[in-house]
């Protein structure tokens, strides 16, 4: 069984104010493009597929676009969830006339997760699609008052798919989450509401020979080698600069241990940040890529960013090194910014007192040790 995995395409997202239209359009063609080279049995998005719950008009007709390409052009199987950022109501009315037997589309939570049955010559494939909840959406899919974090949400999931699986199925499961452990961006929004623990161990997917997961922009893998972000198709912030974007494509074999493969994205325009003296970033290359300036000159230039877009007219932020010198963010400072995630307190605590932040190893202990207060506070 072939299966194409991507995710977080983010439709209608603007880059430091810079339309996107272009460069989203670029990466749908790749997706449909490696649909039709690689001839995968089913296309994963897992989430996210917009920006915002109420997208521009442009980015649903993209997105149909693509989605008629895909069913017109390819033999392949579609499914896709929501994301944090999608409105399930809408992605889930996109499954109303769908072929059941080809395309499985999750918005709102169900009680009973019914996977969507491939087969190959080696017997049935079962692919449960998790949509992305809220704790308290839960609590009323379920009639559960006990789910009150993220991992709460997804072992309600994952109980209710193990229900329906086939006798001995191989088990792919895709799923919007924060897997402890990984590396993350500044593009991604907080999947609790405030305060409360994100994170989710790895063992909560047991028994999947595949997880597509989509929520983290980094191409990564999440405590086991079937445990796997596709990653965001584009760059959304400058600390994604010179991060190679990919899709995945897993093979599963008769045994269920998934070969995986990545397929890097081309983009039309990369995020970059160029450092050095306004003079001579002049005089560089011109360039259309979206670039942040830090300019190392001592003193400042007059019209600085004016000059430079004549040069790179995607740029779209600047700053002073000597200004960053001067910038040393105190433990307070920390913690006020990011109280709303007590591990990242406590990780970037440790970045202050040992030079480095909490390891995979940790991660997962100190989620659960943040856990275990959290029901504490709540019994008290």
């Amino acid at each position: 069984m072939k299966i194409l995995h991507t995710a977080d395409l983010h439709l209608g997202r603007q880059f430091n104010g810079l339309a996107l239209d272009a460069d989203h359009q670029t990466v749908l063609d790749q997706i449909v493009d490696a649909t039709l080279s690689h001839k995968p049995d089913v296309l994963i998005i897992a989430g996210d597929i917009f920006d915002r719950a109420s997208p521009p008009a442009t980015a649903v007709r993209q997105f149909n676009e693509f989605v008629t390409r895909i069913a017109q052009e390819s033999a392949a199987a579609l499914v896709m969830i929501a994301g944090n950022h999608d409105s399930g109501d809408r992605i889930g009315a996109m499954s109303i006339m769908t072929d059941r037997r080809r395309a499985l589309i999750r918005g709102p939570l169900h009680p009973d997760e019914t996977p969507l049955i491939l087969n190959d010559v080696h017997g049935p494939v079962a692919i449960s699609a998790l949509p992305f909840a809220y704790e308290y959406a839960a609590r009323e899919c379920y009639q559960d008052e006990t789910i009150a974090q993220p991992e709460h949400v997804i072992r309600a999931q994952i109980a209710s798919a193990r229900r329906h699986l086939p006798d001995g199925a191989r088990w792919v499961i895709v799923s919007h989450a924060f897997v402890a452990g990984v590396r993350t961006s500044e593009g991604e929004r907080s999947l609790v509401r405030a305060g409360g623990i994100e994170a989710v161990s790895p063992r909560v997917f047991e028994g999947a020979h595949y997880v597509a997961l989509g929520h983290i922009h980094r191409p990564q893998t999440a405590g086991a080698n079937h445990i796997r972000y596709s990653g965001a198709p584009l760059a959304f912030g400058f600390d994604e600069a010179g991060d190679e974007k990919s899709m995945c494509i897993v093979d599963l074999g008769p045994d269920g241990i998934a070969e995986i493969e990545t397929i890097p994205f081309v983009p039309l325009r990369s995020a970059r940040v160029l450092r050095g003296l306004l003079d001579d970033l002049l005089n560089a290359a011109p360039s259309d890529d979206i670039i942040k300036v830090v300019l190392t000159d001592e003193t400042p230039r007059i019209d600085p960013m004016k000059r430079l877009r004549e040069i790179y007219p995607n740029a779209c932020q600047l700053t002073y090194s000597r200004d960053d010198r001067t910038v040393s963010a105190t433990l307070s400072q920390i913690v006020e910014s990011k109280a709303a995630r007590p591990i990242d307190v406590i990780g970037d605590f440790l970045l202050q007192v040992r030079g480095n932040g909490l390891d995979s190893s940790e991660l997962p202990l100190v989620a659960s040790a943040l856990h275990e207060l959290k029901q504490q506070e709540t019994a008290a």
